[in-house]
């Protein structure tokens, strides 16, 4: 490996330490409070549409990635 390819490397392993990555599944309701409480202490970053939880009416499935610090 280059030093060219080892900085890449390093560079990038830092910016994904920066963020967390979930998948939650729960109610509309669950997430809602989830969200809004993420949202106000001002870690959310991105926030995915919900989608329905294969096999279940109420559940639903939502991405979110936040800040780590």
């Amino acid at each position: 490996m280059t030093t060219r390819e080892r900085t890449y490397a390093k560079a990038n392993n830092q910016r994904a330490a920066q963020f967390t990555e979930l998948w939650i599944t729960g109610s509309p309701e669950d997430i809602a409070a989830l969200v809004q409480a993420v949202a106000r202490s001002g870690r959310l970053v991105y926030l995915s549409a919900p989608t329905r939880a294969p096999g279940d009416d109420n559940r639903h499935r939502r991405y979110l990635r936040l800040r780590a610090r």
